[in-house]
């Protein structure tokens, strides 16, 4: 079945542009493109301000050139590194993420950082060069690249913190906090968000202390004995992260995550999880009444690819399953996960 477009306010205008993608010689989703060309006309008209227009210019610049960096290395799984620029080589924390990040990239994982010292310059002494990727900001003080990846080619330096941080999720397949300051709590809470709420992928989330260190237990005392005990997060939602204090065990859940589970997509109404091994008939009708509790409508069965996933070419080798899911109890769909993972 054909998709429903929305009928060009202007088509002369849209067969104008159509002209110039032609003549630039096509490629890649012509038709988001073209659309794109399109609504960056209407600002002529529907936004007065200069700095206005400024902010979605640099944005669009940004985010097109941080896909073009990523797209060669799409294939890899890659963790993202946040935590202190404050942090001193001589600190626990400094040699734990290096640890990790050594161990993760061992495992054939890549290393994204902020691209500043402290944990950052920490995770990309331990990954090295050639599996690290830098996300600098521009600040006026403190933040400048560090120098193992200052030179590379898979160093961006962002304006914006929001087109860094979406950087950062889209192309993380895992998440680990060292114990930082505002901007590490901010990245935190803000990948929590999006994964209680199904605006990201969902991934690994790692809260990482040092041997034997508190930092992340009082922040989980804290989230347990105010948020949850308030009914402002339901249980399931503290399946999103978990607290270790050993590169051992970060990296161990970390891989376990992606044992058996590899990505999920909504198709309409229809979840869609795809796997490296199917379980049983019999193991999903008991995963159904297990997690009854997560379905509307389709109950957990085995499919073969969707005709949207054969669209968009989306790892049409695997085999997947789906049914109806609520889209609201991300944290028990972790648990799911967790489960298909068991298998």
């Amino acid at each position: 079945m054909q998709k429903w477009e929305k009928p060009p306010a202007d088509p002369e205008l849209r067969k104008k542009i159509q002209e110039l993608v032609a003549q630039k010689g096509g490629g890649y989703n012509e038709d988001l493109v073209i659309d794109i060309i399109e609504n960056g006309l209407k600002l002529l008209t529907d936004v007065e301000a200069r700095g206005d227009v400024r902010v979605i210019q640099t944005a669009v610049r940004e985010l097109r050139y941080a896909f073009k960096l990523f797209a060669p290395h799409a294939h890899v799984h890659k963790v993202t590194m946040f935590g202190s620029a404050r942090t001193l080589p001589t600190r626990a924390e400094y040699q734990s993420a290096v640890e990790f990040a050594r161990k993760i990239a061992a495992e054939g994982w890549m290393v994204i950082t902020g691209a500043g010292p402290g944990i950052m310059q920490a995770g990309h002494e331990g990954a090295g060069l050639e599996k690290s990727f830098g996300a600098n900001i521009r600040l006026p003080w403190e933040q400048s690249a560090n120098p193992i990846i200052q030179h590379d080619k898979k160093l961006i330096t962002f304006k914006y913190f929001f087109t860094r941080k979406l950087t950062f999720l889209r192309h993380s397949d895992a998440i680990v906090l060292f114990p930082g300051g505002f901007g590490t709590m901010d990245e935190g809470y803000e990948a929590l968000t999006l994964m209680q709420t199904g605006k990201s992928r969902m991934m690994p989330l790692v809260l990482m202390d040092r041997p034997g260190g508190a930092y992340w237990k009082t922040w989980d005392k804290h989230i347990r004995e105010h948020l949850l005990r308030n009914a402002f997060i339901s249980p399931d939602d503290l399946q999103l992260y978990q607290v270790v204090d050993s590169p051992d065990e970060a990296v161990r859940i970390i891989t376990r995550f992606y044992r058996n589970y590899h990505s999920m997509r909504f198709v309409h109404d229809v979840l869609v999880i795809r796997l490296k091994r199917v379980p049983s008939a019999e193991a999903l009708q008991g995963l159904s009444q297990d997690f009854a509790d997560l379905i509307t409508g389709e109950k957990i069965h085995s499919i073969e690819p969707t005709p949207e996933e054969k669209e968009d070419n989306q790892f049409l080798e695997l085999p997947r399953i789906a049914f109806g899911f609520n889209r609201k109890d991300y944290g028990r769909l972790r648990h799911l996960i967790d489960v298909l993972n068991s298998f």
